[in-house]
């Protein structure tokens, strides 16, 4: 009897376990969740399927085209033939002429036709250009998982700072409220100012203040990191990664802007653009095309077709050949706008590559400074801490004011607001290098 409530309820929790959604995430799963289950994801996935059925449907341009095809006529009234007497009978008169009704009151036809491309420069140039087209849209996909998976880390790596913040904050509360419990005994025996707990009140309130700020901040950074995972905004959610795990487990090596994400695309598109050109040239090429045919025919004055009476085949087969010699300019004119858009292109190239040699430098200043903030705000939150807890024990001994505690205090929770703006500049700036070097999906 145990043994099979034991086995029952071992089925129920792994049930249970199946039906709930993973609620605590590190940041690599945040990415991880984001990338299976985005729209943006899955739509560029669906676009590179596109594209792979496209160059199928190309590559079946070139393969031979069966089609069958049948006609059944049934002449209500058969058509006239007019023609000279003569043709019937030599003697008549000059200019005579007789006419009658020629064919058959039914007639079917049924006919298989097969259409083979032997050469067709266009066509070839397709073929390299529907492969081309597949890598291109392989590159946009992986650009929109770049920009889904930039959203998580951003988004996460505020709701780090956000949940730290809030922890910090909390203590300054729980440390402040014990305060103001401990000076209500002194104020009540006289030994302390109605002034000095005052002052007290006041810095228990800005220190509840900046809680609800810090709450805030934290829900509203959760909210954000849920869109940009595509998680169900009701369900719950939480991280498992401090920001200052994340700082020390963040660090950008070297890259090559060759990488660049933006500078591939760019790339690609030109390489379209140049088969594009490629295309414009080889139409000036003859094409020829074969062709065969088999047909039957069947003459009925009854409607007898499934009869064993006879059909009349036709078979034949042949080429055809298209040889270009003028179009009024036409085909200069487009090679001429094909060549001007490659043109253009490597205009581009190299005008990104400019930039982002430039976006470069300006994001390595940007990071060597975030972090000579982050050491020196680290020091003064430090520092500020430590000139804190030494005023609170003079305070409790009777050789430090609560203003000058109050002070302290201040000093204190702007240093923690000065270290949090400074660990969201190494962030961004970390993450700008990364977008550069195209390593957000690494």
């Amino acid at each position: 009897m145990l043994k099979n409530w034991l086995l029952g309820s071992s089925f129920l929790v792994a049930i249970i376990g199946i039906g709930q959604e993973k609620s605590t995430f590190s940041l690599s799963e945040a990415k991880e969740y984001a990338l299976e289950h985005h729209v943006s994801v899955r739509n560029s996935a669906l676009d590179t399927e596109i594209a792979i059925q496209k160059k199928n449907e190309t590559r079946g341009i070139g393969l031979p085209q069966v089609n069958l095809n049948g006609t059944f006529n049934n002449f209500i009234n058969l058509p006239v033939q007019v023609v000279s007497a003569t043709f019937i009978n030599p003697n008549a008169a000059p200019g005579e002429t007789i006419s009658f009704r020629a064919g058959t009151d039914y007639n079917s036809t049924g006919t298989m036709q097969v259409n083979q491309i032997l050469f067709n420069g266009s066509y070839l140039v397709g073929l390299q250009v529907s492969k081309q087209y597949v890598d291109f849209s392989s590159t946009l996909e992986k650009q929109s998982q770049e920009e889904v998976a930039f959203s998580v880390i951003q988004a996460y790596n505020l709701a780090a700072v956000a949940k730290d913040n809030l922890q910090f904050v909390d203590s300054l509360v729980v440390i402040t409220q014990e305060l103001v419990d401990k000076q209500k005994n002194y104020l009540e025996l006289g030994l302390m100012k109605q002034e000095d707990m005052d002052q007290l009140n006041y810095s228990l309130l800005t220190a509840k203040n900046a809680q609800t700020s810090a709450k805030n901040q934290y829900k509203n950074a959760m909210v954000m990191l849920k869109l940009t995972m595509n998680y169900p905004l009701e369900s719950p959610l939480e991280i498992s990664q401090s920001s200052d795990e994340l700082m020390r487990s963040n660090n950008v090596a070297k890259g090559n802007l060759e990488d660049n994400m933006g500078l591939q695309i760019l790339q690609k598109q030109m390489m379209l653009n140049t088969y594009s050109l490629k295309n414009e040239k080889f139409s000036r090429l003859p094409t020829l095309n074969g062709f065969f045919q088999q047909s039957y025919n069947a003459y009925r004055n009854e409607f007898d077709f499934f009869t064993n009476n006879e059909w009349f085949q036709q078979t034949f087969w042949g080429l055809q050949l298209n040889i270009p010699i003028y179009s009024g300019g036409q085909g200069y004119a487009r090679i001429k706008q094909a060549e001007l858009e490659v043109k253009k292109n490597e205009n581009s190239i190299e005008q990104l590559q400019h930039a982002l040699k430039v976006q470069e430098i300006a994001a390595r200043n940007n990071l060597s400074s975030a972090l000579d903030q982050f050491e020196m705000q680290s020091a003064n939150v430090e520092l500020a801490g430590k000139i804190y807890n030494n005023a609170l024990i003079k305070e409790k001994i009777g050789s430090e004011s609560s203003i000058v505690v109050t002070q302290k205090y201040n000093q204190l929770l702007m240093a923690q607001t000065q270290l949090t703006a400074a660990k969201i500049e190494v962030f961004n700036a970390k993450l700008e290098l990364e977008k550069l070097y195209n390593q957000i999906l690494k």
